[in-house]
């Protein structure tokens, strides 16, 4: 005869300590080796950055107060005659100030304005080109624009466009509007041509030098970086980590926001298993357990501002909020948090940041924890395109309806992002977490890595892929789920992404984005493996 039997969700822990936790052979080691190598690694880290930075991140050129001015846009455009020419295809085109954009061999020897042997077949162009060279960007736009619809040589025209307007909005006695208008005319015309070439170098560092000068930093730092990952001349690299110098010391307000509609096979995460063996005898499990599947709309969005403190300290102070809602409330969930703290700007590429957290999370209608604690942060830049980053976690985490869990948690994480090529970004991650609770049997050690890239294509589009599997170790006490109330359980989860955006489609500066997620966890203890498909159609910004 058939039983029911309904697993209740609550769960109730008792406080242990990182020294004190019991665990079995096999897993102490882990247990041990974590807790105490990944912080000194962490450490180290910031020893050697903080001793050893200048050797290989400096090599571009001699220090830059955090206050003063990069050279001229044309100046970082066009690197100085005494820079010797290079032919190597592994070096990107050395920007000069005027001409179709190109991939060849770089001609790093031309001056601001360079007479170029390179002309168009259509005279207009060559016209315009030459009013450009002039700094008559007035007139060279009065013949540029009207052939945008229809010239054959659109990637010339529009380069053209882009950086006459560029130009012309930082000549003196520009009102206010009109630079904004001339730098989005800029940003515009950059960024049509990146939808089909975005492999080419000078166009990304035009229009990085456009967002920079429109202040819009976030985004100049990303197409700066993309620059530096292309190996470029030594006084052109030298120049862009100018800039990157100067947006790190004006920034001031950032925020970011977005929203996505979520079809999900399982948004309770649970099994779908029909039985739950106990003794060996099977008992059917209740239908509110199982898997639950809806359409759900999320999102998310938070701000920061830095207030200067000195010339190399800021005051951060943030906020990020998350909510992902479907029908009927019941699994709803809604996340908010604050933090404050300073940032050290120890020097061009590196700086490090303490900051005191508080966060709360809702499951349903009701509260579900809360956490108050301390973020270490690490960012270093080892060498154009490579940039490392470090974080430790502690923090006091207390549950309203289920004060069992209550404990404390330490995550520890080291990451590294790398521009391989101007159109391929790679990312990894590896960490530890601890989790210690008031019931044994929930204390937990958690590993974690994840790769991942994201591809720049022809035509807009762009692609991302990424893996990352995760282990967690529990305590041993899982009778029912664990036949055997000695033995650990174990999880193991793999979370297999896909994205595809298109740069080419814009509202508002957002573009949309599907993501594809496949979530699998395979678990020695009953009803805690699950598999889970969720598809979210995202707005985001793209540039």
């Amino acid at each position: 005869m058939m039983r029911t039997l309904s697993v209740p969700s609550g769960r109730s822990v008792k406080f242990t300590s990182c020294i004190t936790v019991k665990r079995k052979k096999g897993s102490q080691l882990a247990a041990l080796l974590f807790c105490h190598v990944m912080p000194a690694a962490l450490f180290a880290l910031i020893v050697i950055l903080l001793f050893n930075v200048p050797a290989r991140a400096e090599s571009g050129g001699p220090h830059v107060p955090l206050g003063s001015q990069p050279d001229t846009p044309s100046e970082v455009a066009t690197p100085p005659e005494s820079t010797p020419e290079t032919s190597s295809p592994a070096a990107p085109e050395a920007p000069a100030a005027s001409g179709a954009p190109s991939n060849g061999p770089a001609d790093v020897r031309a001056p601001a304005f360079p007479g170029r042997s390179h002309l168009s077949s259509d005279p207009q162009v060559n016209t315009a080109r030459a009013l450009v060279e002039r700094k008559r960007f007035a007139e060279a736009l009065e013949i540029l624009r009207p052939l945008v619809p229809d010239h054959p040589n659109q990637t010339e025209v529009r380069f053209l466009i882009g950086l006459a307007s560029s130009r012309w909005s930082q000549e003196s006695g520009i009102e206010d509007e009109e630079r904004e208008a001339l730098l989005d005319e800029a940003i515009a015309a950059f960024r049509s041509i990146l939808i089909r070439h975005p492999e080419l170098i000078r166009v990304r560092l035009e229009l990085a030098l456009a967002f920079f000068m429109k202040e819009q930093d976030s985004l100049a730092r990303n197409h700066f970086e993309q620059v530096l990952g292309s190996r470029p001349p030594v006084e052109v690299a030298k120049n862009v980590r100018r800039f990157l110098t100067v947006i790190r010391a004006r920034k001031r307000w950032t925020g970011y926001f977005g929203f996505s509609v979520a079809p999900d096979t399982n948004i309770n995460a649970a099994s779908d298993a029909a039985f739950i063996y106990i003794n060996g005898l099977p008992f059917r499990r209740s239908t509110t357990t199982t898997a639950s599947s809806d359409i759900g709309v999320v999102g998310w969005g938070g701000a920061e501002y830095q207030f200067p403190l000195a010339d190399r300290w800021r005051l951060r102070s943030g906020f990020d909020v998350n909510h992902r809602e479907y029908k009927g409330k019941q699994f709803d969930q809604t996340y908010a948090g604050v933090y404050v703290g300073p940032r050290w700007l120890i020097n061009r590429s590196t700086e490090m940041s303490l900051l005191a957290t508080a966060s709360q999370r809702w499951f349903g209608q009701y509260s579900f924890n809360y956490d108050y604690g301390t973020r270490l942060e690490v960012e270093h830049r080892v060498f154009a395109g490579l940039r490392l980053s470090g974080r430790a976690l502690w923090s006091d985490r207390k549950y309203q309806q289920q004060r069992g869990l209550t404990g404390q948690l330490m995550v520890f994480s080291l990451g590294a992002r790398y521009v391989l090529f101007p159109t391929v970004q790679l990312n990894a991650l590896i960490g530890y977490s601890l989790q210690e609770s008031q019931l044994d049997r929930w204390d937990s050690n958690g590993y974690w890595t994840r790769v991942g890239t994201n591809v720049a294509l022809p035509w807009g589009f762009t692609v991302g892929l990424s893996g990352e599997f995760r282990w967690t170790d529990y305590e041993a006490g899982w009778w029912p789920f664990l036949a055997d109330n000695t033995t650990p359980r174990e999880d193991q989860t793999r979370i297999l992404q896909a994205t595809l955006l298109n740069r080419a489609i814009t509202v508002f500066g957002f573009s949309p984005q599907i993501a594809f997620s496949n979530q699998l966890r395979t678990s020695n203890a009953q009803l805690f493996d699950f598999q889970r498909n969720l598809v979210e159609m995202r707005w985001v910004r793209q540039f």
